[in-house]
């Protein structure tokens, strides 16, 4: 598939996905509500993979990776996430996960021995400057109490745990591992780690019935897992992990425009620079088309 439209693809779904998530928090923990999350999207998944013959072993060396890349990026990851958005707003959040790009050239760098892009970083600035903007309101607000420092800390864990499994899914498509068998793999090893933890923790794995969380639990699994992360790791795969992020910053403003729509968010001056500068920063970041396997 073209590869913008899976990028615009990874944004549009996952700038979809925040309006969902907030109907799983409350009522049931936030362990479960993940759990139930990716148990689904991983049972779809191997669904999937029967329906089109494309089950499959993969090779014992390539397993301790997936069991690494299900515990970053389909547990740690949300539950951090998850649980900062229980204190932080939205728009504070997607600030923080927005230095995504930034922990993935770092992490590109040190652990693929992949080189450093300049204009992936400038654009990253750039773009994380007019996230800024867009959400000044929300920055000008934020009151560093105990509270909120804390929940900044474990969204700062999430963007990191996040960026380790993009590495890792950057490593398994240079040693050629199979897209969906091995996401597949990893969501399961993810969804088993975070039910365990739920279990240890003696956290109540419960779910709720009404029909507002099992139509997000739908459509965070079939969309907000299945689909946007097949083209998000298909986007590493084929631009690498750095220019890839950049879609974490781009999707808020997605979100920001279903705000406009269903919850009356008022516009700025700062925000419409702040969209412009995202835009321009999208423009840098993508602005090669060399991949850095072949750089």
């Amino acid at each position: 598939m073209n590869t913008l439209i899976l990028y615009s693809l990874t944004v549009l779904i996952w700038g979809t996905t925040w309006i969902a998530i907030k109907y799983q928090l409350g009522e049931v923990a936030v362990l479960a509500s993940i759990g139930h999350r990716f148990a689904l999207a991983s049972l779809l998944m191997w669904l999937l993979l029967w329906v089109t013959g494309r089950l499959q072993v993969l090779p014992r060396r390539h397993q301790p990776f997936l069991i690494l890349q299900g515990l970053c990026l389909f547990c740690g990851n949300f539950y951090f996430v998850y649980s900062a958005e229980l204190v932080l707003t939205s728009g504070l959040v997607a600030v923080v996960f927005g230095t995504l790009m930034f922990a993935n050239v770092v992490n590109s760098a040190l652990f693929l021995r992949l080189p450093v892009r300049p204009q992936v970083v400038l654009g990253g600035l750039v773009g994380l400057a007019g996230i800024g903007l867009v959400f000044w309101r929300e920055l000008r607000a934020f009151d560093l109490t105990d509270r909120t420092f804390v929940a900044v800390l474990y969204c700062l864990a999430g963007t990191w745990l996040a960026s380790f499994g993009n590495i890792i899914a950057a490593r398994n498509s240079l040693q050629q591992v199979p897209l969906l068998p091995a996401t597949a793999w990893a969501m399961s090893y993810g969804t088993a780690a975070t039910y365990g933890v739920a279990l240890l923790t003696g956290t109540p794995i419960t779910i709720a019935w009404q029909p507002s969380y099992l139509l997000a639990l739908a459509f965070l699994s079939v969309f907000g897992s299945v689909v946007a992360f097949w083209a998000y790791l298909t986007l590493i795969g084929r631009i690498g992990a750095d220019r890839a992020g950049y879609a974490n910053l781009l999707f808020p403003l997605v979100a920001l425009g279903i705000s406009t729509a269903l919850e009356g968010y008022r516009w700025t001056l700062l925000a419409a620079v702040g969209i412009a500068l995202v835009l321009a920063g999208n423009w840098l970041a993508l602005a090669s088309n060399r991949h850095p396997r072949t750089a």
